[in-house]
């Protein structure tokens, strides 16, 4: 039986979102934000020269389709990415009315959201005084620090030396629906961490809150703190069968890699592999080798968006591009015969916008293995009906199968 490898590039959009208008950094609307042209574009003209030089050289993605897709979503030019495509290649719209991880993963899974996010707002405090005394009493501590919109780097080099004396979490959110909590490793200690964002989660989840993330952190106020890979994501269960359950009901095997397993709240989940995308590079070669016949691996890897998207690094970003497309270009040759590989994108997060936050854009279909084509302008939930159809296994949900 043929496989499935459905991986996500977090935040590597494509720009072309028909309503980015809806979508803000502040009070600046998503409109003409593109991840991948404007990363080529400073690339091409000299401005992303930290650690790599020249014009955004991705010779894999581009001869899967990536150039394509850009030029198909958005109109815009992408420097160094003109190849014609080898793959089949398309671009994809979301319907949910989001731009974060659970919206975009739960739809390319075959479910757009059914209902509106919660959003904390942009003030200090932000999160209400139950939501408050909540957090305090899970953590057994007399309140929290934070409680207030923040870069996550950046309030643990404001508050960690005062969570270390006090030991009050930090509590902090962003435009995403999130209750995030940054504790200290060693001091506050990881499992006490995770048990008061399981204690939390029920609460924010009936608010319709998506995520409580744990965030833990190390280090000292004189080395200064870093956070670590250890981060977990306390998400609501998808409301309805997903990809992944399709696959596990018709009784195949179902690999996730990366957040897939928070995401989903380990829903229809066999195996999971964590670590840094390095690590995850590492899983997904392997599972490229070993994964059973009609299995479907399901990956995710996270640092084009944690690392450089939402910090504004366009060097950063296209470094971490041009690394992830030299490994790709080692895993492919590797394919089965009749194996699907199929590379996308969960939002944008374009780090030369204004803000730190997702923007709202189109996601590239870039598919190794089934030959080469025009898969043309899609919805997200399709990519869960292409991959159901060629797993031979039964979909649900809106989505309509392009292969």
């Amino acid at each position: 039986m043929s496989r499935a490898f459905l991986v996500v590039m977090d935040s590597v959009g494509i720009g072309g979102a028909p309503d980015a208008d809806r979508f803000f950094n502040g009070d600046v609307p998503d409109t003409g934000a593109n991840t991948v042209a404007h990363i080529a574009q400073a690339c091409a003209e000299g401005r992303a020269e930290d650690g790599r030089s020249g014009p955004l050289h991705l010779p894999n993605l581009d001869a899967l389709g990536l150039g394509a897709a850009v030029r198909l979503a958005s109109g815009a030019d992408v420097p160094g990415l003109e190849a014609d495509p080898t793959g089949l290649w398309g671009c994809a719209r979301e319907h949910s009315p989001g731009k974060d991880t659970p919206s975009g993963h739960w739809e390319l899974a075959g479910l757009p959201v059914p209902w509106d996010w919660h959003y904390f707002p942009d003030t200090v405090p932000a999160f209400p005084d139950d939501v408050t005394r909540a957090a305090a009493q899970a953590a057994g501590t007399e309140g929290i620090l934070g409680n207030c919109h923040a870069s996550g780097t950046t309030i643990i080099a404001e508050l960690g030396a005062e969570h270390m004396r006090t030991g009050w979490p930090i509590c902090y959110t962003s435009a995403d629906s999130v209750f995030q909590i940054a504790a200290h490793e060693e001091t506050f200690g990881l499992e006490r961490l995770y048990q008061m964002c399981r204690t939390l989660a029920p609460m924010l989840h009936e608010m319709k809150v998506g995520r409580v993330i744990a965030r833990p952190f190390v280090g000292s106020p004189e080395q200064g703190f870093v956070r670590t890979t250890n981060r977990k994501d306390f998400a609501i269960t998808p409301p309805a069968p997903v990809l992944t359950n399709w696959a596990q009901d018709a009784g195949r095997k179902v690999h996730g890699v990366g957040k897939i397993g928070d995401i989903f709240s380990m829903q229809g989940i066999d195996t999971l592999d964590k670590g840094s995308d390095a690590d995850l590079m590492g899983h997904l070669s392997r599972l490229v080798d070993s994964a059973e016949d009609g299995s479907l691996t399901f990956a995710n890897f996270v640092e084009f968006d944690s690392q450089y998207g939402h910090r504004r690094d366009i060097s950063g970003y296209a470094r971490a591009l041009e690394w992830f497309d030299a490994q790709i270009g080692r895993i492919l040759p590797r394919l089965r015969p009749g194996d699907l590989f199929l590379l996308t994108a969960d939002h944008g997060n374009d780090p030369s916008w204004v803000g730190t936050d997702h923007t709202r854009e189109q996601v590239p279909v870039l598919i190794a293995g089934l030959g080469a084509g025009r898969i043309g302008q899609v919805k997200f939930a399709d990519v869960a009906a292409s991959i159901a159809h060629h797993l031979n296994i039964p979909a649900q949900g809106p989505g309509r199968t392009f292969l």
